[in-house]
């Protein structure tokens, strides 16, 4: 199944680890912050925050849809409101009520999806959220975003808490090394983080699949080819001002997504570029003036069930892996 991605131990954490730390942070001070879930105290590591705020954390039991309305209602009285359940059936189960009761009614209520993409891995199909990207692309007035490490997951969670606008944001439960050794950004939703830069080619990518791009792009780097590599951790808004500077300056464009092929970050990168084509009289092909001639590959789950294994089987059955990542980039560039 290919070379396994490897992530290293030590300080690194799981998002999930970091969302309930950094709620139970924010939560000392501010007492309208509150918690509702659906049986998922313990998978979404929020059995601390239970135990420290009772009376800030709501349990619902396996409703998805009532937890969705509780947490619309909660909203709409003021609290800041964090609805959590695994993605595969919040997005699903609740969609309408995602789709009427927080986005069409405009309540701030902060959609947790959980143990997200194929974290679930031997579960199965019915336990992969395949689709949340492009059901919620679809659905006006809610931001979509996939923190890819600590740092992002931090930010996006603080972000979340003060912003007056719904959002969903999308977890998965492996432990996720930093991005970068010195954290300096300055994370904002629909802005995309550059993670390193190169000259040769782009790597688009979002949530866990940014480090495996990462790892591709040193691998890259001993062919003599130079990756920049790009977390776009909001899928809505598309980081469009990021996106138009990576087709001016490389010769190929690849994105990364723990999602169907149809309708995620890949196409939504897609869309956007092709309709935002200018002619270039120098060249036979469309640019923006830039290098960029159209070289452009998707990355993700192909149109079919998944096979069987971990999560990481899984990945590396798909290509979403440093080798697959490289090997995809390296034939990307062979048709220039």
């Amino acid at each position: 199944m290919g070379t396994d991605t490897i992530i290293t131990q030590g300080k690194a954490k799981a998002n999930l680890d970091v969302f309930s730390s950094t709620l139970q942070e924010l939560a000392q001070y501010d007492r309208n912050i509150v918690v509702v879930t659906s049986d998922s105290r313990g998978s979404g590591k929020l059995g601390p925050f239970g135990q420290k705020f009772p009376e800030q954390h709501i349990e619902v039991g396996i409703a998805e849809q009532n937890l969705v309305g509780v947490a619309a209602g909660l909203a709409s009285a003021g609290k800041k409101v964090f609805a959590v359940s695994p993605a595969c059936f919040l997005t699903a189960r609740a969609l309408e009520q995602i789709k009427n009761d927080v986005a069409y009614s405009d309540n701030p209520v902060k959609v947790i999806g959980i143990s997200a993409g194929v974290s679930y891995g031997a579960l199965g199909s019915t336990h992969h959220s395949l689709h949340d990207f492009a059901v919620l692309r679809a659905i006006n007035n809610i931001i979509v975003a996939a923190p890819a490490d600590n740092f992002e997951t931090e930010q996006a969670i603080r972000l979340a808490a003060e912003s007056n606008q719904p959002i969903y944001l999308r977890f998965g439960k492996k432990p996720m090394q930093s991005l970068k050794e010195e954290n300096d950004d300055e994370f904002a939703f629909g802005k995309g983080r550059i993670i390193i830069e190169g000259n040769d080619i782009a790597i688009i990518a979002t949530g866990e699949t940014v480090y495996p791009a990462l790892q591709a792009a040193r691998k890259l780097k001993e062919q003599n080819v130079s990756a920049t590599v790009i977390s776009m951790h909001t899928i809505k808004p598309l980081d469009t001002e990021l996106l138009k500077a990576v087709a001016q300056k490389h010769k190929a464009i690849v994105t990364i997504e723990e999602h169907s092929v149809y309708g995620g970050l890949g196409e939504a990168c897609a869309s956007w570029l092709l309709q935002n084509i200018i002619s270039n009289k120098d060249s036979q092909r469309p640019s923006f003036g830039g290098v960029w001639g159209g070289l452009f590959e998707i990355i993700g789950i192909p149109d079919e069930y998944t096979v069987t294994g971990s999560q990481q089987d899984i990945f590396n059955h798909y290509g979403i892996s440093e080798e697959g990542i490289s090997k995809a980039a390296i034939q990307l560039l062979s048709k220039e």
